[in-house]
Parts: C-alpha cells; structure tokens; sequence
C-alpha cells in the first residue's frame, strides 16, 4: 500500500486546520482518517493530487466544519443551548418579518408589532447568539473583530430599517451607523481574511474590485433610502463594479475549471440576486412613494385650490353691483398678493433645487400657467427629495420666510378687521406660518416635495380665509338693511 511523504502529509495537516477545528483531538482523526482515505485511492493508480482531490470532492467544503459542530453539540452543554436559541430566534424572527410584511402590504392590524418583535429578536437576540457559535465553533482571533463588525453592521442595519418603516425618529442615524460600521469596519475585515486566503493574484484583484463596488452601492442605497441627492450615480457605479466588471469576470475564471462550478459558484450568483432584488424593491417602493403619495396628494391640494380660486373669484362677480364690490376687489386685491408671494417662493425651491449651484433651472419647464396661477408640473421634477430647498427660503430665520412672516401678518390683521372677535381669532390661527412651517429640521431635513405640499396647505388656507370674508363682508351689508 502506497505510504504518504511528510510533505503530503503536512499539506493534509495544513488544509484540514484551515478549515478552523478547534478540537485538536478531532482535528488528529480527520487528518489520520483523510490520510487513509488518499492512500486508498493511490493504491488504484492515482497520483497524489488526483487521490487528495477525489477525497476533497467526496468529502465537500463543509463536512470537516459539520463534524466539529456535531461533535460541539454532543460535549458541550452551553454552545448546544446557544445553537438552540440560534435557529430558534432566527425561524421566528424571519417568520414574523415575513408574515408583518404581508400583513403590511394588506394593510390588516398588527402589522407593526410583529415587525418589531422579528426584529428586535433577529438583532438581540439571533445576532448575539451567532457570534456565540462562531466563535466557539472557530476560537479565531484573526475572524473575532470580522465577526463583531458583522454583528453591530447587522444589528444597526435591522434596527434601523424597522425605525425607518415604523416612522420613528433617528432612524436615518442608526442606518448611518450602518453604513460606516460596514464601509470602514466589517468591508475591510471581509477582504482583508478573503485576500489572506487566496494565492491567485487574478482574484485578489476580482475581490478588491468587487469591494469597491459594494461600498459604492452601499452608499447608493443609503442615500436612496434617506433621500439624499447623488443616490442614483452611487447605486449605478456600484452596479458596474459588482454586474458589468467583477461578476463577469469571475464567472469567466471559474468557468474554465469544471471542478469549481459548484456550491461556491451558486453560492456567488445566489447572492448577487438577494443584493439586487430587495434594493430593487426599496428604489421601485421609494419611486412610488412619491409618484402615488405624493403626486396625488400635491394634485388633489392644486384642484382644491382651483376650485376655491373660482368659487370666490364667481362670489365676487356675483356682487358686482353691489355697494361692496369696492370692497370685495380690494381683499381680492390683497389676497392675490400674498398669493403671487407663496407662489414665488414655490417657483425659487423648484428651479433651485433642478438647477445647478449657482444657476437656477428654467421656470418654464417646470411650470404651466392657469387661470389661478402657475400650476407645478411635478411629474417633470428630476430632484423631488432635494432638501436644499426648504433650508434656503422656508427655514426660520432665512430673508424669503421673514418676509412670508411679516406679509402673513400683515393679512391677518388685515382680514380680521372684517369679523368678529371669535372668527378674528380663527384668521389668525388659519393663518399662522408656524403650523405649515415649523418642523423639527434638526431631527430630519425636509425634501422639495414636502415643502411644497406645505405651501400648497398654505394657499388653500389663505383662499379658505378670502371666502369667509367675502361671506363677512355680504353678511354685514344684509344686516344692516
């Protein structure tokens, strides 16, 4: 029977503790029972590269690892109660996701609580139980700041996508920790062990490329989510990389050799998909968002407008041969200046935030003229969740909302003058520029979109305001004669 050298043997030595058995005992009769095994297959006229491969097939790229978790879960009592509460809150918590988002989709109660409950127990309790079993099943301390890194990037990631979806606050900081505690902490620890591992120097180089990708796709889809401008060339850069550069490439070096188009390759096309698809999702779901939401809820306020601009504009016209059309036409008057003032603004956010630094968008592409005003054509705006808008001219303390300030005061006095004390009062709550305007900026930045539909809120108001002074305005002269 063929015998090993001390080269071959120390090659099965090397190849078995690579695989992380920590048992040295275990690891002792894996490598005697391998060695025995080659031998075997060399005795029908293999060479020892042919014989070592035939085992490695036969035996697979996890059996080794399966054997030391068996072998774990038989002798020790704490890592088999750590891999029990492991699957455990890794099937609820997954099953309570999934059955909370289809709960969510149908818009039934309860929703929002069982996201939380799979939540909370994939982050505290699946999360830390993993490293537990990792770390025993591997006693690495190269892999240990890897495996940390991995728990608190998914941990903050899961936490905060829940914070995100339930709509509490410092959502967008808990995904920023995310995102950098996985670009600066668990990226670099990932290829840092996968380039150790690795003597081809043509996939150092896929690897390198494809964790460039990553970070730029990692960012895209945080800046997608958070709506942050740049999100789109940051997700297309990143798809490039990872779809056009390193896929391809690595799919063509892997396919040359038979014997490595397996459980790795699946492994690697599998995973593509999950990357792609759920961000897919997050960018169609984000799209619609403001197309469904907030276009319709922007069209419904600009027809509510319309109709409140014809209705007081044929108020009027019925009491013009009336003693109080003078003065009917001059609340006109007044309230189409306060208008034409909001709608300035409106029309600064919008060809500020399409325009570039410094040079403003054309109006006219963005705007179509009315027999009530300018109307927004928002299905053309190319930047609706720009959040310089609202900071340069609604904000507090800025010129333009000064000047709304002051002129919205102005009105209110002016209307109030027409009714009585108690409806004086209701003008002046109707028109109180901190009920549109006074958000919590500091908590989060306020998008083009939203800016708008507070203006919008705005000048119903001031035409809700015009028609019951124009009611005032007859009710008085019908009392009087």
């Amino acid at each position: 029977m063929p015998e090993l050298t001390l080269n071959e043997i120390d090659r099965i030595s090397r190849d078995v503790r690579s695989q992380e058995i920590t048992f040295s005992h275990l690891a002792d009769e894996l490598i005697d029972h391998i060695c025995c095994d080659v031998e075997y297959e060399m005795m029908h006229g293999l060479e020892f590269h042919d014989a070592y491969r035939s085992v490695r097939e036969r035996i697979g790229t996890r059996r080794l690892k399966e054997i030391q978790e068996d072998t774990l879960y038989s002798v020790d009592t704490k890592y088999r109660k750590m891999k029990k509460t492991m699957k455990i809150s890794g099937i609820a918590g997954t099953g309570l996701l999934g059955i909370a988002a289809m709960f969510k989709i149908m818009h039934w109660p309860g929703a929002g609580i069982m996201m939380t409950l799979g939540a909370l127990a994939l982050a505290f309790v699946f999360l830390p139980s993993s490293l537990t079993v990792l770390w025993k099943e591997s006693h690495s301390g190269k892999r240990l700041f890897l495996f940390i890194s991995a728990f608190f990037a998914g941990m903050f990631f899961i936490v905060g996508i829940l914070f995100k979806i339930q709509h509490w606050p410092v959502a967008g900081v808990v995904l920023a920790l995310a995102v950098v505690t996985a670009l600066f902490f668990l990226l670099p620890a990932l290829l840092t062990y996968q380039l150790k591992r690795l003597e081809d120097k043509t996939l150092k180089k896929i690897y390198i490329l494809g964790a460039i990708g990553l970070v730029f796709y990692i960012i895209g889809l945080f800046c997608k989510i958070q709506h942050y401008p740049g999100a789109n060339i940051m997700l297309l850069t990143g798809v490039i990389f990872l779809f056009f550069i390193v896929f391809p490439w690595y799919s063509y070096l892997k396919w040359k050799d038979e014997y490595n188009i397996s459980s790795g390759f699946l492994f690697i096309v599998i995973g593509s998909v999950a990357l792609v698809v759920p961000s897919l999702l997050v960018s169609l779901n984000l799209q619609r968002s403001y197309e469904v939401d907030f276009y319709s809820h922007q069209r419904e306020q600009q027809a509510l407008f319309n109709y409140s601009y014809n209705i007081n504009s044929e108020y009027r016209s019925a009491c013009n041969d009336t003693a109080d059309a003078r003065l009917m036409s001059e609340v006109d008057a007044v309230t189409e200046e306060i208008l034409n003032l909001v709608s300035g603004i409106e029309k600064k956010m919008v060809t500020t935030s399409e325009g570039k630094p410094g040079t403003p968008a054309d109006a006219g592409l963005y705007f179509i003229s009315s027999e009530s005003g300018n109307e927004i054509r928002y299905a053309a705006l190319k930047r609706p969740f720009n959040i310089s808008a609202y900071s340069y001219f609604l904000a507090a303390g800025t010129e333009t909302r000064t000047m709304l300030d002051d002129s919205l005061q102005k009105y209110s006095s002016y209307i109030a003058s027409f009714a009585t004390d108690n409806a004086a009062m209701a003008y002046t709550r109707l028109l109180d520029p901190s009920a549109y305007f006074d958000v919590a900026s500091s908590v989060e930045s306020v998008p083009l979109m939203r800016a708008l539909h507070m203006t919008a809120l705005l000048k119903n108001s001031i035409l809700a305001a015009e028609a019951m002074v124009l009611k005032s305005i007859t009710n008085k002269a019908v009392t009087k004669n």
